[in-house]
């Protein structure tokens, strides 16, 4: 029979083996000690006070956006704050809305690949556009009938755009003028969108006005040969400026701050365009010129003396055509998804064109907009090749969700997730960004 020795304890008695006891008198191993933490007790009022902190509701719409952490969350507030129409003219898209749809998945289906151990206690979002600097790689794209979605409109996001220190373009079919977003918005960098009209001493006239309000680039836009086929606005019975029909009416009841905005605000007017009653696709079937070619291009860039910006590039040999033809830069951008359903999807074209532009030993600036929801899709579109990013619907949502204020806080939103996203890829600022951070799935 063997014996366990207890060691440095010779004095106690050895225990008999288990193993060589009957199992009925083997002995039953102690059962562990219960942690302290682990037995209950009856709960002090000193260890529940901490946790019965009840907060005093707060409903002021500073508190309302604040709860607001991504674009998604403010385009639910703005729907239900606005009405359908004017909802559905900004979230909208042509046809079956395809395009738009693609848009937004490009963004999605990318893999980023973080770098470790990189010294990201300090993120710089700031770069230089078109020969001056910008806090951040996003400007405010332009959009019409801004008013419309709410009463602040073009005001709101040309001071916001000051604030945050980025430029804003005002659209030819705003619903502010070149003037009074010049005056309200003195020390922001203010950009001037044109639609080329078959009037060319109008548009002429536009192009020196937005020179003289101290506008430093012209955005031509070329993707509007004719009118996309946006069907919710033509099954929303959608006009300029939104009629008061029984459907309106109703739909009013449930947003009653927005009706009381647009009523007892100055009625709609746009900044280059008389007063106008009637569809979209009517007034720009009827103003804008379907014969457009590059000879009017070269027109531009011999009359406009700042920096020319094209917007609608949906193909690398336009993107070089235009930069041939004397263009500053490029917007790669499909209107949105708004006119052409099934186009080619922005961020899926960049590669291409920043190669090929490099190629060319062109200088000209890429920026790229359509499908931008957050900051990790312009960081995306920056590591692409992209040198800067304007949103259009992103910062209407948080228009319609609270006007000034929640413009703010969608670029707010926007900074940061870049931060954030950048400090996790291991970058510290814009320059460091290259396509190896970013892996295209499925290609």
């Amino acid at each position: 029979m063997t014996h366990t020795i207890q060691p440095n304890n010779p004095e106690i008695t050895p225990a008999p083996d288990a193993a060589d006891l009957p199992a009925a008198l083997a002995p039953r191993p102690a059962a562990p000690a219960v942690p302290a933490a682990l037995k209950r007790r009856i709960p002090k009022y000193a260890d529940l006070a901490p946790l019965m902190q009840f907060k005093k509701p707060e409903f002021s719409k500073e508190a309302r956006l604040k709860r607001a952490s991504t674009i998604w969350e403010l385009r639910d507030m703005a729907k239900r704050r606005t009405p359908q129409a004017p909802f559905d003219y900004t979230d909208g898209a042509a046809e079956e809305e395809i395009t738009l749809r693609r848009a937004r998945e490009a963004f999605l289906d990318i893999e980023f690949r973080p770098g470790i151990l990189r010294n990201v206690s300090s993120i710089d979002l700031t770069t230089d556009i078109l020969g001056k600097p910008s806090r951040l790689p996003v400007g405010i794209a332009p959009t019409g009938f801004t008013r419309m979605m709410q009463s602040e409109g073009e005001y709101a996001g040309s001071q916001a755009a000051e604030a945050a220190g980025i430029p804003y373009t005002l659209s030819t079919m705003g619903t502010a003028s070149i003037e009074d977003v010049a005056a309200a918005a003195p020390n922001g960098r203010n950009w001037f969108q044109l639609y080329l009209w078959t009037d060319r001493d109008r548009s002429l006239e536009l192009i020196e006005r937005a020179a003289k309000a101290g506008n430093d680039t012209l955005m031509v836009t070329v993707d509007t040969a004719v009118a996309g086929a946006r069907l919710r606005d033509v099954r929303n019975g959608m006009t300029i400026p939104p009629a008061l029909t029984v459907k309106t009416v109703l739909d009013a009841s449930y947003r009653p701050a927005w009706w009381f905005n647009f009523l007892t605000h100055e009625p709609l007017t746009f900044a280059s365009l008389s007063r106008y009653t009637g569809t979209v696709a009517d007034l720009i079937n009827s103003m804008f010129d379907p014969t457009l070619t590059f000879e009017d291009l070269d027109w531009l860039r011999e009359t406009w003396k700042g920096k020319l910006v094209v917007k609608g590039i949906q193909t690398v040999e336009d993107a070089r055509k235009v930069v041939d033809h004397g263009a500053d830069g490029i917007v790669l951008s499909n209107h949105g998804g708004r006119q052409l359903d099934r186009a080619p999807i922005p961020f899926h074209l960049l590669p291409e064109v920043k190669d090929a532009l490099t190629r060319d030993n062109s200088d000209a600036a890429i920026i790229l907009d359509t499908g931008i929801m957050s900051g990790a899709d312009i960081v995306a579109a920056l590591a692409l090749g992209a040198d800067f990013t304007l949103i259009g619907r992103a910062y209407l949502y948080g228009l319609m969700a609270g006007g000034r204020a929640g413009v703010d806080r969608a670029l707010q939103i926007l900074e940061k997730d870049m931060a954030r996203t950048m400090a996790l890829l291991g970058v510290s600022k814009i320059s460091e960004l290259t396509p190896d951070h970013v892996r295209l799935l499925g290609k």
